[in-house]
C-alpha cells in the first residue's frame, strides 16, 4: 500500500495543531482551522542531447537517489521558472553547455525519494541541440558525462524509474526515425 504523500507532516502548517487528518489520497485537512493542503506533483525536466554522430549524452549521478547510476541531464523546475528555462539552467549547471533548440517529447509520472520522503514528480522529457560540446564538463550533481551509441544503451543501467521508461520511449522513437 502506498503511503499518503503527506504522511510525515503531522501538524497543520497554518495553525500548528495536531488535528491534521487525511482528507483524500492527495490532501490533508485541519479540523481546527479548516486549512487544506493538496500534495501536487513537482515538475522536473530530463533532456536528450545527441551529437552529430547520433550518440546520446549520458550522465552519471553523483548523489542519491541512485548515486553512481546513469541518468539524463536535468532536474527540478524552480518556482517561477518555465520548464524550458529549467532545461537551459540545468544543462548549463550540470554540463556547462548552452542549448539551442528545445523540443518537448513526452511526460512520465515518477516518485523520487528525497530526504526519506517520496516526492511525486511529473518528469517532462525534451530533446535539445547545442552548437558545440567544447565546454562540456560534469558539474553540480553529475559526476561524469559522456556520449553513448544508442545500440549500447541499456535502460536498466539508469537508476530512476521514469528515466528508464523515458530511455525506452526515446530508443523506440529513434528506431522509427532511422527506418
Amino acid at each position: 500500500m502506498q503511503q499518503h504523500p503527506l504522511v510525515r507532516f503531522r501538524y497543520c502548517p497554518a495553525c500548528g495543531h495536531a488535528t491534521w487528518i487525511e482528507q483524500n489520497p492527495k490532501a490533508k485537512h485541519c479540523t481546527h482551522c479548516g486549512f487544506t493542503f493538496y500534495a501536487n506533483a513537482s515538475s522536473a525536466v530530463a533532456v536528450f542531447i545527441c551529437n552529430q554522430q547520433g550518440q546520446l549524452l549520458v550522465c552519471r549521478r553523483k548523489k542519491d537517489p541512485a548515486a553512481g547510476t546513469l541518468d539524463l541531464p536535468g532536474g527540478f523546475v524552480d518556482i517561477g521558472e518555465t520548464a524550458e528555462e529549467a532545461v537551459r539552467r540545468e544543462i548549463h549547471e550540470e554540463l556547462n553547455l548552452q542549448i539551442n533548440d528545445i523540443h518537448y517529447l513526452f511526460s512520465i509520472p515518477n516518485v523520487y525519494e528525497y530526504s526519506a520522503m517520496n516526492i511525486h514528480t511529473l518528469d517532462l522529457f525534451y530533446q535539445c541541440s547545442v552548437d558545440s560540446f567544447d565546454n562540456l564538463r560534469a558539474a553540480d550533481d553529475v559526476s561524469d558525462a559522456f556520449f553513448a551509441d544508442l545500440n549500447t544503451i541499456f535502460p536498466d543501467d539508469f537508476g530512476l524509474n521514469s528515466i528508464k521508461k523515458g530511455i525506452i520511449a526515446f530508443l523506440k522513437r529513434s528506431e522509427k526515425v532511422s527506418l
